[in-house]
């Protein structure tokens, strides 16, 4: 058995995909019955006996400040966020790795999955009835992946905390830095760095029940579990787009981003009363949108 040492949960990206409520605040930030999702994983984390816990910030990393005071969080500050993907919040936070649960600022966790001690390095995974396009992966008899694929179909699929015992955080770190530097890796997830490396990276595979692990890729997914958000988003785009198409916020649906040239949040579109509109956050301004533009 390995003891935790800690834990690191990214929160760095911008989640673009969760507009228009991560253009306000970032999606660890969002309240998820009555709970931010970052504050729920922290909590269920001491609950468990690990009292180090280390946030790893980019986009709007002002707002997790307050983390700080409330629960003596330390915050590390990814400074390479919008050129690079997770792979750089792991290198931010390379100094204080070590049996640690790697975590991601917006899962939520029906039943907590953490714990004192672990016995391997393992990744959570559940399963995908039919096809699917999440990362899928297979295992031999003893339970340690053996191939990582995106999309599959009837597979089990990496959803939820990794940990990384002292042995494996190692090994990653030293592959890590020896690809850092190359153009290819800057778009890479850590996962896809780990894939690459499955004989040199041991790692089990953890399956959870249905339901256990949970995550919101949209608003339209979050309004699934969590009804109170059909009529109150907590997004003053959406406040202002349904006040001034004179409707309410439940009926903004089917919501995409929008993206600028440079890649950044731009703004958002949405179905309404069988109408298409774009809303674009610079001058707040409220469209229909353009026939078979953003449908």
């Amino acid at each position: 058995m390995y003891r935790v040492d800690n834990a690191v949960i990214l929160a760095a990206g911008m989640s673009s995909r969760f507009a228009p409520l991560s253009y306000e605040r970032p999606k660890g930030l969002a309240e998820v019955r009555g709970e931010r999702l970052i504050e729920r994983q922290i909590r269920q984390l001491r609950e468990a006996g690990i009292r180090d816990v280390f946030i790893v910030t980019g986009h709007q990393a002002e707002q997790f400040d307050y983390l700080r005071g409330k629960y003596g969080a330390t915050l590390l500050y990814n400074s390479e966020y919008r050129a690079r993907n997770n792979h750089s919040s792991i290198y931010a936070a390379r100094e204080v790795l070590g049996g640690s649960y790697i975590c991601s600022a917006d899962d939520y966790f029906t039943v907590s999955p953490f714990a004192a001690k672990e016995e391997c390095s393992y990744y959570a995974a559940v399963y995908a009835e039919g096809e699917t396009q999440e990362w899928c992966l297979t295992a031999d008899a003893g339970g340690y992946i053996r191939s990582v694929r995106i999309g599959g179909r009837d597979a089990w699929y990496m959803l939820g905390q990794a940990f990384w015992d002292g042995t494996f955080t190692r090994r990653f770190l030293e592959i890590l830095e020896e690809v850092y530097d190359r153009e290819e890796t800057k778009g890479k997830l850590w996962e896809s760095i780990y894939a690459e490396h499955l004989d040199a990276l041991p790692m089990k595979i953890r399956k959870y029940p249905q339901g256990q692990i949970m995550e919101f890729d949209t608003l339209d997914e979050l309004r699934a579990f969590d009804p109170s958000y059909e009529d109150d988003t907590r997004s003053e785009v959406f406040r202002d787009a349904a006040r001034r198409l004179g409707c309410r916020e439940s009926e903004l649906r089917a919501v995409l981003p929008l993206l600028g040239e440079d890649g950044e949040a731009a703004g958002c579109s949405f179905s309404a009363r069988g109408r298409r509109y774009e809303y674009r956050y610079e001058g707040k301004r409220l469209a229909e949108a353009p026939a078979g533009g953003t449908a």
